[in-house]
């Protein structure tokens, strides 16, 4: 049973990257909390419904989310009416999203979330897909984020996606700087990662001593946790979604601010 029978959710803006006021969607837990909060990047696919649904998820068991738009800049250029198809499809035609403008909206989602006055001040992401990727690159890039869950992120290491520049470094080469426990959930039929990719990943982690599990599927692919397609799994979206929620009831559940505060100065 979800921790909260009651939420709210609703589109606002945020400021991201160089200032830029782009579209978010808010979900939170009624009541004064403190809760934790959670960043969701989404999938290539876009700032869609399951984003949404996903980010109603989380609040439903505790956790204000915020899923920032990172096609809005693009939307404009396609048309503010235009489907997730056609926006996904112009920024894969533009090279994928630049990674410093994915850090600098995500930065102002963090800043968002910081000055709720029901957050804890403790901080998650988690990404799907390309969402994994730019998870990874968070985590190794960003300060302040308490917990990380990359869900099939592709293109972590080099050999899945060379560098370009609007992609200039592989996430992988970033892992010394991840601060955060990072939870990877993989099916071992996908593709992008693949099983090698992801093993390549972990022998990194383990090699610099990051706290981390990865979790593989067997017989799940790339998107099983994606209830409206053939790629859905429900034995793994179940069992994935748990260890997703119990990992940030690990990291995130504080009881206020000056917990947290408290916290993070241990850990330092």
């Amino acid at each position: 049973m979800a921790k909260h029978e009651g939420l709210m959710a609703e589109s606002i803006r945020l400021s991201g990257h160089t200032g830029d006021e782009i579209d978010g969607y808010l979900a939170r837990p009624l009541g004064s909390g403190p809760f934790g909060a959670v960043v969701l990047i989404h999938h290539m696919p876009g700032w869609d419904q399951a984003s949404k649904e996903m980010a109603r998820k989380l609040a439903a068991n505790g956790y204000v989310t915020i899923s920032p738009d990172l096609h809005y800049r693009q939307r404009q250029v396609v048309g503010v009416d235009a489907s997730h198809e056609d926006v996904s499809s112009f920024v894969r035609e533009e090279g994928g999203m630049p990674d410093d403008r994915c850090l600098g909206d995500v930065s102002g989602a963090i800043q968002y979330l910081n000055s709720l006055p029901y957050v804890n001040g403790r901080i998650g992401v988690i990404g799907f897909c390309s969402g994994g990727r730019q998870t990874y690159l968070v985590a190794g890039s960003l300060k302040g984020i308490n917990a990380a869950v990359d869900c099939w992120g592709g293109g972590v290491v080099s050999s899945e996606q060379p560098v370009t520049d609007r992609q200039p470094v592989s996430p992988l080469d970033l892992t010394a700087g991840i601060e955060c426990p990072l939870l990877g959930l993989f099916g071992d039929e996908d593709q992008r990662p693949s099983p090698a990719a992801v093993a390549e990943t972990e022998a990194e982690l383990k090699r610099l001593n990051k706290t981390y599990e990865f979790h593989t599927y067997p017989n799940a692919g790339h998107g099983f946790f994606a209830v409206d397609r053939s790629s859905y799994r429900p034995a793994a979206a179940v069992d994935g979604w748990d260890k997703v929620l119990a990992w940030f009831d690990k990291y995130l559940n504080v009881a206020s601010r000056e917990e947290a505060d408290a916290v993070r100065a241990g850990d330092d």
